[in-house]
């Protein structure tokens, strides 16, 4: 049970901030960049849900999921992987949850018509701003693989699966909140020449 009491606590003044396992480091540092972009992820979704109410689809209650599954992600890779014992189970992006939203994508997808172009993000309202959190879930994509290939530093294969699988999850959700795809936004290429 997380509590907090008090929200500030001066201790990142001189630039620098705890991960959970204790250790502090810059908050330039990338594992700070990735828990970042992660979080944005998260609060844009939290933006797109209020537009989010479509008939026949458990689309809310999807993203709400996805939601609390990025609260789990931010805690696993503010717990890097040490030698040390902790002293408790870490909390670990699982292969389960990789499933579940591929499960979602399926279910989704599986109303939409076969794409024909690319899409121009837009459209609804919930729609712009759910091709906005996969932009920024892309963002926390690559700096979980930069991360990644720093041999010091571990992120687990479930968390970078759920971060890749995200993001094609907002790309099916936002279709669905343009109407099933029917108000799709089209790139037509070279239009403009």
């Amino acid at each position: 049970m997380v509590k907090l009491n008090k929200i500030y606590t001066r201790t990142g003044d001189a630039g620098t901030s705890g991960l959970a396992t204790g250790p502090r480091r810059k908050k330039s540092d990338l594992r700070f960049a990735a828990m970042g972009d992660v979080d944005e992820t998260n609060a844009i979704i939290g933006v797109a849900r209020l537009q989010t109410d479509v008939a026949g689809t458990d689309l809310d209650a999807m993203l709400s999921r996805i939601q609390n599954d990025l609260f789990d992600l931010g805690a696993d890779i503010a717990t890097p992987d040490t030698e040390e014992e902790l002293g408790y189970e870490p909390l670990r992006i699982v292969p389960a949850q990789v499933e579940r939203i591929e499960q979602d994508i399926d279910a989704l997808n599986g109303s939409l018509e076969p794409l024909r172009s690319f899409i121009l993000p837009g459209g609804a309202p919930g729609s712009a701003h759910l091709h906005h959190a996969r932009t920024v879930a892309r963002r926390a994509e690559r700096t979980l693989v930069e991360l990644s290939e720093n041999p010091r530093e571990h992120i687990s294969a479930p968390s970078l699966h759920y971060i890749n699988r995200l993001s094609d999850f907002l790309f099916v959700a936002a279709r669905i909140l343009n109407d099933g795809g029917k108000a799709d936004v089209l790139w037509v290429p070279g239009k403009n020449r």
